[in-house]
């Protein structure tokens, strides 16, 4: 036998690498008698090594038993078994060893640095494990020795098997991922003898374990060929299979082209195996095809489904793309609530939502009665238009629960890029669509009732104009073809019920004003307000506070008087609060076991509420000349209006005016005192006093900013009273605009100027004639105990006001 000096490899855990001892022939199987005992034979348990007869290969050894049989076959030179375990339990027995193992001679053993020992065995006999007969302190074992059936030298179908076995391996060489050890070619080469060469690819093919092991449980030498064929075939579909995904990616690969390639590789795989789909992508698909889309929308869809389905789900733009088709598919696209078009019910809704506001609510009644009969919703875009706290956005959310549709608001204060509205293409890094296709998605429905709320405040920048952005969304004849950059298709919006919210018209762009029906709430009088309290801010607070079982209540004129006192407001926010510390305290109290009122009282309002904010307006008397009460306006109501005037020696030519007066105002001072210049003969002055006097009109609280012309009439009646010394009518307020000519004009706020002279005491109002129609439209219950006067001339104002 001619020998070489091992080639020393490494142990790999798939399969077992061989040290052969090249060799003219196969290694001679008989057993030296001496040296072999079949009743008591040494074994050694592998846990991942299986030696075939003829092959030589390294073996660790670390536990005691199998380093007691190493010691035993050095000494004694005796033959040992080695017998693979079905588990990796440390202690094997009977049944943790194959039944089929391999006899095998000690060659060398060598002693390594960390205590265990290397030895290299040589098979030379399989042997079938029938008991062991000793397991401390080594294994010994009771086998019987197989001979393997060799096929004959010219079996045409042995000879085939191992001429496709040399061409599959040669096959799988030239593959780009060939995995194959170096000795495996070397055989091919060099090993004529077919036996030889096959029991030296079951050694060292890479296959797993167990696969080793059955083939050296065969030993039949022909069946044992076409296993192995089986198992290098099964290889070689692998080894193609990589070798075409590597061909595929065959690119200079970057830290992130390395994770692509990566799952490039898986996706192929999957597509091989046919589990290349996404699910999530079927439940996308699922979903849009319940919905009933456009063809021209379906098929953006589709196409840009298929451009996600090529791209790795590692790649930057997979998610991206994914949110923007599941965008897409969230889209209600004709999904629409059944709406309640019964005119009763909304009004009971409202009615119960909102005290007072008959004419808004007659108009937005007035407004649904049209959406009833066109049926296509194509009605101008409401916009309520009134100071804070009146109840805008709460009107829109009644109109939502009164029609049985969704409720979306979304605020447009600050809003100053044109993105906002129109959405960011999707090319972008984070981008969104906008707020209105934002506020579809969330409603889950097309014709939800959509507030946009304080959509005066919308601001412009170098970023665009959100207003003209909503030019498309409030134009009835444009709005079914709403673009959205992000989602780059046109989209319905004309079954949505808009609302807009506003405090005020004069920073609304006039081509947005224009597209809006704009209805106005001026405000809640004091009754309003304390019908208001008593129906739904007292029960909210007092639920809020965990007094909801509490009788607590506050009588309506005690009400009256936080409005009056603590409150100065359109709406109830701040009486709202006023209650909140009323129910605070009482709830303090609750929990201290102190006494609570039932019922609170005018003297408690100081204990709860502290010392009063504002001071109620009080007629004062009539004792003085030039003092005339007058009536203005306010964006928190009505209220009264001081004027008082007086002489001073001069050349007649000088008029002072003071309290804080707005131009309006001052032109209305100047029309009046021009009045009482030109008309001083009919009204009983003399030239004289007009000549050497000097003029000086004041309205009292100089730190409050007064305009408006409504004071017109009240400054000529404080200028003619002083001029005549003739004192003003008791009880008597006034309010109306002059012209040059002396016409009394009319004015606005009429309501509520007529309430907060009632409050102060006035029975008797001047008006403008022009304002009769104002008052006529008032509640009675307002007007009762005033006494109106209407007139068109400011000669019979003066004629009945001045005594």
């Amino acid at each position: 036998m001619k020998q070489f000096d091992p080639l020393v490899e490494e142990h790999s855990s798939s399969h077992t690498m061989v040290i052969p001892f090249f060799t003219e022939g196969v290694v001679d199987s008989k057993l030296d008698e001496k040296r072999f005992d079949a009743n008591n034979l040494p074994i050694i348990a592998s846990r991942d090594v299986v030696l075939f007869p003829g092959m030589t290969t390294p073996i660790t050894v670390g536990r005691s038993k199998s380093l007691k049989v190493l010691d035993i076959a050095q000494k004694q030179h005796c033959y040992i078994g080695l017998f693979l375990q079905t588990n990796n339990d440390e202690e094997p027995t009977k049944k943790n060893l194959y039944a089929t193992g391999c006899v095998a001679e000690v060659l060398k053993v060598l002693q390594m640095p960390d205590g265990t020992m290397s030895a290299i065995l040589q098979g030379r006999h399989i042997a079938h494990l029938n008991e062991l007969t000793k397991e401390m302190p080594y294994l010994v074992g009771d086998v019987t020795l197989i001979d393997e059936q060799q096929p004959h030298p010219k079996n045409k179908e042995y000879k085939a098997l191992v001429g496709c076995i040399k061409d599959e391996i040669q096959q799988m060489a030239s593959c780009q991922d060939n995995t194959l050890p170096p000795e495996i070619l070397f055989a091919l080469a060099n090993f004529p003898d077919f036996n030889f060469m096959t029991t030296f690819l079951c050694s060292t093919f890479p296959m797993t374990i167990s696969e080793r092991q059955m083939l050296l449980e065969e030993n039949n030498i022909l069946r044992r060929v076409k296993d192995l064929h089986e198992i290098i075939s099964n290889q070689l579909q692998f080894t193609l299979l990589k070798d075409k995904i590597n061909r595929s990616t065959n690119k200079e690969l970057s830290e992130l082209q390395r994770k692509n390639y990566l799952y490039s590789q898986m996706q192929t795989i999957k597509e091989e195996l046919g589990e290349g789909q996404n699910e999530e992508i079927d439940k996308l698909l699922e979903q849009i095809n319940a919905k009933n889309l456009p063809d021209s929308v379906m098929n953006i869809f589709l196409r840009e489904v298929n451009k996600l389905q090529r791209m790795n789900e590692q790649a930057p733009d997979y998610s991206p793309q994914f949110n923007y088709l599941r965008t897409i598919a969230d889209l209600p696209w004709g999904k629409v609530s059944k709406d309640n078009m019964s005119l009763q019910n909304a009004r009971k809704v409202l009615d119960h939502d909102h005290y007072g506001l008959e004419k808004v609510k007659e108009r937005i009644l007035e407004h649904l009665a049209v959406l009833k009969l066109r049926g296509d919703m194509k009605a101008p875009i409401l916009c309520l238009v009134g100071p804070p706290g009146v109840g805008k956005t709460s009107l829109g959310k009644s109109i939502a629960r009164a029609l049985k549709r969704e409720y979306v608001r979304v605020s447009f204060g600050g809003l100053h890029d044109e993105s906002e509205i129109r959405g960011h293409r999707k090319t972008y890094i984070g981008s969104l669509p906008g707020r209105i296709i934002g506020g579809l998605l969330k409603a889950g429905t097309d014709n939800p009732v959509f507030v946009l709320d304080e959509i005066d405040k919308i601001g412009a920048d170098f970023k665009g104009d959100p207003a003209s952005a909503l030019l498309e969304v409030l134009d009835p004849e444009q709005n079914n073809t709403f673009h959205d950059n992000y989602l780059d298709i046109d989209y319905d919006l004309s079954k949505v019920l808009f609302i807009a919210t506003a405090n005020t018209l004069s920073t609304i762009a006039p081509p947005l004003r224009d597209r809006m029906e704009i209805i106005e709430l001026s405000g809640y009088i004091m009754e309003e307000k304390v019908e208001i309290a008593e129906r739904h801010l007292l029960p909210k607070q007092k639920e809020e506070h965990g007094l909801k079982d509490s009788k607590f209540s506050i009588p309506k004129k005690v009400m009256a008087e936080i409005v009056d006192q603590y409150t100065r407001e359109s709406g109830v926010r701040l009486l709202d609060k006023s209650i909140a510390k009323i129910m605070r305290r009482i709830a303090w109290k609750t929990a201290m076991d102190e006494t609570v009122p039932v019922k609170l009282a005018s003297s408690d309002l100081e204990e709860f509420l502290g010392k009063p904010m504002f001071d109620p307006d009080k007629y004062e008397g009539n004792q003085y000349y030039g003092v005339v009460t007058g009536l203005a306006w306010t964006s928190v109501g009505g209220c009264i209006l001081y004027v008082e005037s007086s002489l001073s020696k001069g050349k007649g030519e000088k008029l002072t005016l003071t309290g804080n007066l707005g131009d309006v105002m001052k032109e209305s001072a100047a029309l009046a005192y021009q009045y009482i210049k030109s008309h001083a003969a009919e009204l009983g002055i003399s030239q004289d006093d007009i000549d050497n006097h000097n003029v000086h009109i004041h309205c009292p609280e100089g730190a409050t900013p007064k305009d408006g012309p409504s004071a017109g009439i009240t400054m000529v009646t404080s200028l003619a009273s002083t001029f005549t010394h003739r004192k003003v009518r008791e009880r008597v307020a006034m309010t109306g605009e002059i012209s040059l000519r002396g016409r009394v004009l009319p004015i606005g706020g009429v309501k509520e100027k007529i309430l907060a002279a009632k409050r102060a005491g006035i029975t008797d109002l001047v008006l403008c004639e022009d304002n009769r129609k104002d008052v006529e439209e008032i509640n009675e219950k307002y007007l009762s105990g005033l006494k109106f006067h209407y007139f068109r001339n400011i000669k019979d104002v003066l004629d009945y006001v001045l005594l």
